[in-house]
């Protein structure tokens, strides 16, 4: 018949006396076996006295420039991102025929950035979702500085909005 053993003699803990003792020592090692257990990080804003899901911004431009060119938007979208302060997960982006409108997203850890553009119109619409520390407004004068349009109107949504 196999003897039963505990941790304690099996050399994994230590054999203390809890019942003597408020003092529990234990050593570096013994204290790297336990992993703190990580808490659920909440992303909703909280900002003018409101709690919310995130920030959405929905761009239209007009009269705007470049607007069949992938590879600019591209670079428009990374540098509106970094302006955010957000992080990239993943762009794609596609353009309808040679000097069509392209439309595409940029997929964020904090959401998302979507863009469809009618260049025969020379118009563009870009959504911009965030949630967390980020700040979508600032990518709007990035996309003003890429399109140059002759204007630009900028609606704010608080999307969530708990209290």
């Amino acid at each position: 018949m196999a003897q039963k053993t505990s941790l304690a003699q099996e050399a994994i803990l230590p054999e203390i006396d809890f019942a003597n003792s408020n003092n529990v020592i234990a050593t570096p090692d013994e204290i790297a076996l336990v992993q703190p257990v990580p808490q659920p990080k909440d992303y909703f804003v909280q900002r003018d006295g409101m709690l919310f899901a995130g920030s959405h911004v929905l761009a239209d431009l007009w009269g705007a420039q470049n607007l069949d060119n992938q590879e600019l938007i591209e670079r428009a979208l990374r540098a509106a991102i970094e302006a955010c302060g957000a992080t990239l997960l993943h762009i794609n982006l596609h353009t309808f025929t040679e000097g069509g409108g392209v439309s595409g997203v940029a997929v964020l850890a904090e959401s998302h950035i979507s863009v469809h553009t009618w260049p025969e119109r020379q118009f563009a619409a870009f959504d911009i979702f965030m949630c967390g520390g980020c700040d979508p407004e600032k990518a709007l004068p990035v996309l003003r500085a890429h399109f140059q349009p002759t204007d630009m109107q900028v609606n704010l949504h608080r999307r969530g909005i708990v209290a």
